[in-house]
């Protein structure tokens, strides 16, 4: 059964965040509200729960799953970042961007794209998944909930229920935010590539797609 919580989407009720940081080390998978649109989430490293998150997504390990932090500091240390790379970084965070970056020892290698050693990384602009990942007191392996062959991410609640009943632990009810992923820079070359255009501007970092 699926476990489905309204929850304020400016101020999140403190015991809703505890069950859901319950459910994630307990090997559970939850869909949580940012500030982009709903994602999957689960404990970073756990197999099993990654693995139910690869069936619903359908998506192999070479899919590129995302690390979300809570700031800048939490970011280099799971990823090397240079100077050029951190100014870049410190410009678009907190928002709806991820950063794919080499990872670091500190990462479990299952979380890595397994031939490049990368994953991605961002800083989302949302309170429930900014207090969540402080109930956690550490980052969530995530993905955009979108389910194959949908046109666009899932983006109410009632719809994320009746959608994986039963396929997912806890469902966090934020209301609608959006059905646009975010932007997605690669950051591992001199020059950043961008490899999707979403909700984060691209003429805010003085790029151009």
């Amino acid at each position: 059964m699926t476990l489905c919580l309204a929850i304020h989407p400016e101020t999140p009720q403190p015991r809703y965040l505890a069950q859901a940081s319950a459910l994630v080390r307990d090997s559970g998978v939850i869909v949580i509200p940012t500030d982009s649109c709903y994602a999957l989430c689960c404990q970073v490293g756990d197999k099993e729960a990654m693995d139910r998150i690869r069936m619903i997504r359908q998506v192999d390990e070479r899919h590129h799953m995302t690390l979300m932090c809570r700031d800048l500091s939490e970011i280099a240390l799971y990823a090397r970042v240079d100077n050029a790379q951190y100014r870049f970084l410190k410009a678009a965070t907190p928002g709806s961007y991820t950063f794919i970056l080499e990872g670091t020892k500190e990462l479990p290698r299952r979380v890595l794209h397994p031939k490049r050693k990368t994953i991605g990384l961002r800083v989302p602009d949302h309170r429930v998944v900014q207090a969540l990942l402080t109930e956690l007191d550490g980052p969530l392996l995530t993905t955009t909930l979108q389910l194959p062959g949908d046109p666009a991410p899932l983006t109410e609640g009632w719809e994320i229920k009746d959608r994986l009943e039963g396929q997912v632990d806890l469902i966090l009810d934020g209301g609608h935010c959006g059905d646009e992923p975010t932007t997605v820079l690669n950051l591992t070359e001199a020059i950043p590539e961008v490899v999707r255009v979403g909700r984060g501007s691209l003429a805010a970092l003085g790029l151009e797609a």
